[in-house]
Formats: structure tokens, sequence, C-alpha cells
């Protein structure tokens, strides 16, 4: 009898070695999918920053490359309006000098040969 009480303890001690272990394997298994899961996202950072790194060079000459294009055209236009002004200038000069008065300029003209502004 000792025997077979012996022999159902040694099975249930048995079993209970197995459950144990099955509940340490399946607790190892999730503890490292949790690390592989991180180490992944902590090997991914660089990437992602080099990605937005790139992405914001990208914005940066894009919008470079307009102000230059807006300075071409502010520069065009300033000289544009000179020419214009030293053409007018001209007109004028000879109307007076033809006993012609030339009609006075807009207010916005007139206000900035007053101010420079």
């Amino acid at each position: 009898m000792a025997a077979i009480v012996g022999s159902v303890l040694g099975a249930v001690a048995l079993l209970g070695a197995g459950l144990f272990a099955a509940r340490a394997t399946k607790t190892a298994a999730r503890m490292t999918a949790e690390a592989q899961r991180a180490a992944a996202e902590a090997a991914a950072e660089p990437a992602q920053r080099q990605a937005d790194l790139a992405a914001f060079k990208e914005i940066r000459t894009g919008l470079e490359r307009r102000i230059e294009q807006q300075d071409r055209r502010f520069d065009s236009l300033t000289s544009l309006v000179r020419a214009f002004s030293w053409y007018v200038s001209e007109l004028c000069s000879q109307m007076r000098s033809n006993g012609i008065e030339p009609p006075a300029p807009p207010a916005r003209v007139d206000e900035y040969n007053r101010t420079g502004v």
C-alpha cells in the first residue's frame, strides 16, 4: 500500500512540477516577446529620427527655394518701379520744359516722396 501511495504522490508531484514548468515557460515566453518588442522599438528610433530629419531637410530646401524666388521677384519689381519712376520723372521734365504742368502725383506717391516709406 505504501508503494501505491508513494507512486500516487510521485505522480502528483511530477504533474505539479510539469504544470509549474509550463507556467514558467509561458511567462518566460511572454517576457521574451516583450523584451524583443522593446528592443525593436529602440532599434527603430534612430531610423525614425533619420526619416524625420530627411523630411525636415526636404521641407527646408523647398522653403529656401521659394524664398530665393521671392527675393528675385522682389528685386525685379523694385528695379521695375525705379525704372518707371525715372521714366515718369523724365516725362514730367519734358512736359514742364514745353510749358505743360503735369498732373499732381497720387497721394501714395506724394507720401513716399515726403517720407521715403
